[in-house]
């Protein structure tokens, strides 16, 4: 008898008992380590998998297996590991991690135990490894729950790591990988976690959220440039070629929007076409639509996170080889809009809004309130003021100015964003957090607290104009107030 989508084979059972079993014997032994050790194992596991002859190995699989995704952008991927490992490092995840002395207040970092880490097809081996660097710093062990797209990659990369924490002498199971992947696994993997980061689809994500478990998921991306008429057209379009070819396009993060001045627009899309852009004409961009989404307007995987050759293809029509993106003009902001929604391949929408600045922004505004809200946008503009209006006002969790979204916004060296693969959205997206999921995420914290001199305002301090002692009475019964 076929087990149902939504149950556990007999097979899967026996070997999630088996993994959990071995995660908490690990967990009772990576908890006693000092943060000597568990700085040296992150260098062994990252080493193991982003040294280059590894992460080129892992590479090819991930594209051959899951048939998504860009060599060379993948490849660059690996410098996120070291990203990774560079924060963690430098920040202290055992004993005492923090003390304010004027407040009396120390914390000291703690393991949260068993994470369960959902991995997406379109990052089989950096996710892995990111999520091992911080949860083995946090002195954490993880159950991998790989993509049935790209489960063998995510094998491999989980196999590097466990043979590196072998050969420092530590407990290999502090990482997992279960080998029978399915929607029922990651549910009860979920369920029997003490911890979940969830990065893959909305669909994971409530399942996250509803496994009973704390969980750290992501929201949906629709990442959008915003231009202003100080704006670098050159710099701006570069930037914008950057995000949108990082691995095909298909990252939550990679700009699938141009929000652009009426008077700049022109020059917009031929600053665009240097950098690579094939402009569709009316026809083409009907023939793309119709291959990207359904008449439900659902977004089809066919063309999800290919090359724009593929993707012209596609749709009817050939484009040259030397053009590294597809540009439609955008016809309108709305749910009957389809362009103006996240894409998650080699297409870019550029929409021209009239007026003045903050009219552009209210565009902006009701661009997010289509898709996208809670994750992340760009500003190109050299006016401070322009660039805090807009901050003000868009309901994103992270703004990248004069950056490309996709490889900025996650952190790079060049800014001082946290490391990571996962990014949360808030409550815009339905979060739990608007942060970057960084060490911090991954640690339970012990606050101790000592006495301080008193710190107790007057009432005069404290209610200002409104203070008024004829309205005081003392009750001459009443408690101290402690």
């Amino acid at each position: 008898m076929t087990a149902s989508p939504r149950s556990l084979s007999s097979e899967q059972e026996a070997e999630l008992e088996d993994v959990f079993a071995r995660a908490r014997a690990a967990l009772k032994i990576i908890e006693t380590y000092d943060q000597e050790r568990v700085d040296r194992l992150i260098r062994a596991v990252a080493w193991a998998v982003a040294n280059r002859s590894s992460f080129h190995r892992l590479v090819d699989m991930g594209i051959e297996e899951s048939g998504l995704g860009d060599f060379a952008s993948r490849m660059n991927k690996r410098m996120k590991i070291r990203g990774v490992l560079r924060d963690a490092l430098r920040s202290p995840s055992v004993g005492i991690i923090e003390e304010d002395r004027e407040r009396g207040l120390v914390k000291y970092g703690k393991p949260v135990g068993i994470i369960g880490c959902v991995v997406p097809t379109t990052n089989p081996d950096l996710t892995p490894a990111g999520n091992a660097i911080y949860a083995i710093k946090a002195r954490d062990v993880v159950v991998f729950s790989p993509h049935p797209r790209s489960k063998h990659t995510t094998f491999e990369t989980v196999r590097l790591m466990r043979d590196a924490l072998e050969a420092e002498g530590a407990p290999a199971d502090i990482l997992q990988c279960i080998t029978h992947p399915s929607l029922a696994a990651s549910q009860e993997i979920m369920r029997r976690s003490d911890l979940v980061i969830a990065t893959g689809g909305q669909g994971l994500v409530r399942a996250a959220y509803s496994s009973g478990t704390p969980a750290y998921g992501v929201g949906a991306g629709n990442a959008t440039e915003f231009v202003d008429e100080t704006a670098d057209l050159d710099e701006t379009a570069r930037n914008c070629m950057l995000s949108k070819t990082s691995d095909f396009g298909s990252g939550c993060s990679a700009d699938g929007n141009v929000l652009v001045p009426d008077s700049l627009y022109s020059a917009m899309l031929a600053a665009l076409e240097r950098e690579g852009a094939f402009l569709a004409d009316a026809e083409q961009r009907a023939a793309l639509q119709s291959v990207m989404w359904d008449d439900e307007g659902h977004r089809l995987a066919d063309t999800v996170a290919v090359s724009p050759q593929a993707l012209a293809r596609a749709a009817g029509f050939e484009i040259p080889a030397d053009r590294r993106f597809i540009v439609v003009e955008g016809d309108g902001i709305g749910e009957d809009h389809q362009f103006c929604k996240e894409k998650l391949t080699t297409l870019m929408a550029v929409h021209a809004y009239s007026g003045t600045f903050e009219d552009g922004v209210e565009v902006a505004q009701r661009l997010y309130e289509i898709g996208g809200k809670g994750h992340s946008c760009g500003i190109a503009s050299t006016d401070d003021a322009h660039i805090d209006y807009f901050a003000q006002r868009m309901p994103v969790s992270r703004i990248m100015v004069r950056q490309p979204n996709s490889k900025a916004n996650a952190g790079s060296f060049t800014n001082g964003m946290p490391m990571t693969s996962s990014m949360g959205c808030g409550t815009w997206g339905g979060n739990i957090t608007s942060e970057n999921v960084s060490l911090r995420h991954y640690l339970n914290t012990t606050w101790v607290s000592r006495t301080i001199p008193e710190d107790r305002p007057s009432d005069e301090e404290l209610f200002g104009e409104f203070y008024d002692p004829a309205f005081e009475v003392v009750d001459p019964t009443a408690a101290p107030v402690s």
